[in-house]
């Protein structure tokens, strides 16, 4: 592949401060209004500010010691790398540091106006555009590509004939269709390839297998295996993984009656695997993804509560979602961090009303029980996390696919021995700019997390809120 020059746009910065690393052995060029934008979007506590002071000290460092004469040059984008090799490390990146051989230029000089008279110069997008289009006509430069996650930037882009790309390296997966589900169906003919080797014990009143075959390669920890060929469904889950075999283990079944967990059973083979995982002590970390009424929020509290008021497990549950509103903002709440963030758990008081409906004790025992869980249900807000470290705690994630990487990285790290972190979302509801399937934190971590023997991933496909619901998630 020849090598490209990639004019890149402050929102990608803003977006993700290590893009400039991000290109290989590709040149990076940094127009003068990425500049001023940086700097206009500084202050503030928000990500993206914070995200553009991160990327102004990358620059900086890079920039560190340099003479005008080798900023004209082109500084080398991996000086100053092993300053950077842990930030690349814990983002996952360790690759970079053997390919990245490109140059960083700076715009330092003023480039002549080559854009129709229709497109001002003034506005910030149609200079960094007019900056793309004059180093496209200098004859040395090689292939101009510019880098944006503006839509309509790059619309324009394509009208004046400039090369233009969304910036992709931040997609956890470059299709939402290969996401890992969590669970996975045996062909007709696995028993007749692996029931030769399969050894079986119990342990406990738990029955497992110890399988080996070609298939085993592509299982991972924690995963639900079934099969429908027999008389009776078979359901199992993926224990440890050695070399060339695979311990599997029989689920237990919460779809009967004598098995409810505080009330509740599973209604279908996924609902039963999720609440598989979430009373499970072993497993730290469990996710769970679907569309609207397949019971993950149900599903998360019954578990807590059982494991929290009758188990003793944990000591309370913690519940959080980011406040990104579905239509205009509603202005400044009053009250407490509780009373702020309860407009936005209308999902925890909906599901607590049907975990708690019983007539025992009438009104009186209604208010005892809200009155017990108001003391070991916790409402906390994602801003004020950051530091914090829950020991002992059922900490639910709720709406997490409106979080990025960063985001989700900076409330998991917050657990502490004993506690047990839920996420839950929909990646086909994602309110947050510049998010999307495949760049959400909940797709990032659900692909990372897959392969750790503490943590478990289910997708729940059937939903089970109403048929109204259900028939308006499919035709609408």
């Amino acid at each position: 592949m020849s090598k490209r020059l990639f004019v890149v746009d402050s929102n990608v910065l803003m977006h993700d401060p290590t893009s400039l690393f991000r290109f290989q052995e590709h040149d990076v060029f940094v127009p003068m209004m990425v500049l001023e934008e940086l700097d206009n979007n500084k202050k503030g506590r928000t990500e993206v500010a914070r995200n553009a002071r991160q990327a102004s000290r990358f620059l900086d460092e890079l920039l560190a010691d340099a003479s005008h004469e080798e900023i004209e040059q082109g500084l080398p984008l991996n000086a100053h790398l092993n300053a950077l090799t842990q930030h690349k490390i814990q983002n996952g990146h360790k690759e970079l540091a053997g390919q990245l051989s490109g140059r960083l230029f700076f715009q330092t000089r003023a480039y002549p106006d080559s854009l129709p008279r229709h497109l001002p110069g003034n506005l910030p997008d149609n200079n960094i555009l007019g900056s793309a289009l004059a180093l496209q006509q200098q004859e040395e430069t090689p292939r101009v590509t510019l880098v944006t996650k503006d839509i309509n930037l790059r619309i324009k882009a394509a009208v004046v004939g400039i090369h233009a790309e969304d910036y992709r390296s931040d997609r956890a997966l470059e299709d939402v269709d290969l996401l890992y589900t969590g669970h996975y169906q045996l062909e007709q003919a696995f028993w007749d390839r692996h029931a030769r080797e399969m050894e079986s014990w119990i342990d406990a009143g738990r029955t497992f297998y110890r399988i080996k075959g070609p298939d085993i390669e592509n299982w991972s920890p924690n995963e639900f295996i079934f099969s429908d060929q027999e008389a009776t469904p078979f359901d199992a889950s993926v224990r440890k993984i050695e070399d060339d075999s695979a311990i599997i283990e029989t689920v237990q079944d919460y779809r009967s009656a004598n098995r409810a967990v505080w009330g509740i059973n599973a209604r279908n083979r996924e609902q039963n695997y999720a609440l598989n995982l979430l009373m499970d002590p072993e497993i730290d970390f469990v996710s769970l993804l679907g569309m609207a009424g397949t019971g993950k929020t149900l599903l998360t509290l019954a578990a807590g509560l059982e494991q929290t008021l009758e188990q003793k497990r944990y000591s309370e549950i913690i519940m959080t979602r980011v406040t990104v509103p579905v239509g205009e903002d509603i202005g400044y709440l009053p009250g407490t961090e509780e009373e702020k963030m309860t407009p936005w758990m209308g999902a925890l008081m909906d599901n607590l009303e049907v975990l708690t409906n019983t007539e025992v004790g009438g009104e009186w025992g209604r208010q005892a029980t809200n009155d017990l869980l108001s003391k070991r249900i916790k409402i906390r807000s994602v801003n004020f996390m950051r530091g914090r470290t829950f020991l002992n705690r059922y900490i639910i994630i709720d709406e997490a696919q409106n979080l990025t990487s960063k985001q989700l990285k900076t409330l998991i790290t917050r657990a502490g021995p004993g506690t047990k972190v839920i996420c839950l979302g929909n990646i086909a509801q994602i309110d947050t700019p510049y998010l999307s399937e495949t760049t959400s934190g909940l797709t990032y971590v659900v692909d990372r997390f897959k392969g750790w023997e503490h943590s478990g991933h289910i997708t729940l496909v059937r939903g089970e809120r109403s048929r109204l619901a259900d028939y308006s998630s499919e035709v609408l």
